[in-house]
């Protein structure tokens, strides 16, 4: 039986995205055994971690802890990493490595430098390059080097964005490169609510009447939840309210900023949530304000619940959103746009219908079924690579 290591930095990344490619790899015949860290710079509870661990052994999947630090300069930890590493891959027969996340990507690659040589295959699927158009010039003197040097020790790197997807085959020419729908999206798991939209309603205790913005990403500076708030202020509308399921270190922040723009009574952060599909059923209008991301899965899972959308205008945004036609992209640091298309949506209830059925149907291209089909011929084509 062929065996495969999935590697990550952090145990919430399997949990929120790797969970269907683990199952579609099991389902091909493959042993499946997974390493990270299930204790440390996890986005979601511990709970929430526990039942990850109980899934993982109801399946069969071995998985191993792994004390990766998120920060590439904590050398001591990393170092700790680096041995946990290493001593798996040796210990083990593993036909595919296939890693995750920039620290643990660049840890696991170095790991197996001797055992390609060996015939073990290794495979790293980038969910968004640190470098990118308009990032800051330390990212780039910082992680494009890393990457391409990493390349070298690679024989397939994954992209999930048309950038990303460009720029590695300019630049990476030791191994294959390949673009996939992102991780997919169940389009079954996100249509309209099936559970009482009153009661979800009560239970976030907002009128029924409210009209409510949405959006789902971690608490930290990167998601830009603060744009959101500055455009609140500016709707002339009690009846606006903002929702945001996640959490972070920018929680205070964000309290104490909606508390001076006088929004604090309309701003709800509900913690981490896992009924995210009846979140969007009650929600009117989708906000994705990031500066940098790969390709949003939560902003796939708006547009399969039909919502119509204001995001940034950034990478990986613009691959699923056409401006105009689901929604409309801005500037990430212009309030002031962000305002005036929420405004336009609330108010215009034939286009969001417009946007809904847009986004329905765009969205098909990066379900779930495609994806597992983009990974299964890619991982036949590593194989049988010579």
């Amino acid at each position: 039986m062929n065996k495969v290591l999935i590697v990550t930095s952090v145990a919430s990344m399997v949990d929120q995205f790797l969970l269907p490619n683990i199952k579609l790899i099991k389902d091909n015949g493959w042993d499946v055994e997974v390493a990270c860290n299930f204790t440390q710079g996890n986005t979601c509870d511990d709970n929430q971690i526990v039942k990850l661990k109980q899934k993982l052994s109801e399946n069969g999947v071995k998985f191993y802890q792994i004390d990766f630090d998120r920060n590439v300069f904590n050398f001591s930890q990393n170092m700790l990493a680096y041995k946990q590493v290493k001593r798996i891959v040796k210990t083990n027969k593993f036909d595919i490595v296939h890693c995750h996340s920039p620290i643990g990507g660049l840890i696991t690659r170095l790991t197996c430098m001797n055992l390609r040589k060996k015939g073990t295959k290794v495979i790293y699927t980038a969910h968004g390059f640190h470098f990118f158009k308009g990032a800051p010039l330390l990212n780039w003197l910082i992680y494009f080097p890393i990457e391409l040097i990493a390349s070298f020790l690679t024989d397939g790197v994954i992209t999930i964005n048309t950038e990303d997807y460009n720029r590695a085959k300019k630049y990476f020419k030791t191994s294959d490169v390949f673009y996939t729908h992102g991780v997919g999206v169940d389009l079954t798991k996100f249509s309209e609510t099936k559970e009482n939209k009153k009661e979800i309603i009560e239970s976030l205790n907002i009128p029924e009447e409210a009209k409510v913005i949405f959006s789902v990403g971690e608490l930290n500076k990167n998601k830009n939840h603060k744009v959101i708030l500055h455009a609140m202020s500016k709707i002339k509308d009690d009846n606006v309210y903002y929702l945001v399921a996640g959490e972070g270190e920018e929680k205070e922040h964000l309290l104490n900023l909606s508390k001076e723009l006088k929004v604090n009574e309309r701003f709800k952060l509900l913690g981490y949530r896992t009924d995210i599909s009846n979140l969007l059923g009650i929600s009117d209008v989708f906000c994705f304000p990031s500066y940098r991301e790969g390709l949003s899965v939560s902003l796939m899972e708006a547009m399969a619940s039909g919502k119509p959308l204001v995001v940034s205008s950034i990478r990986g945004n613009n691959d699923l959103l056409d401006d105009g036609k689901g929604g409309y992209l801005c500037a990430p640091f212009d309030a002031d746009a962000f305002k005036e298309k929420i405004e336009l949506l609330l108010n215009d209830s034939k286009l969001c219908n417009e946007f809904s059925c847009y986004n329905k149907e765009k969205i098909k291209e990066f379900s779930l079924e495609s994806v597992k089909c983009e990974i299964s011929e890619i991982y036949n084509f590593i194989m049988n690579k010579g």
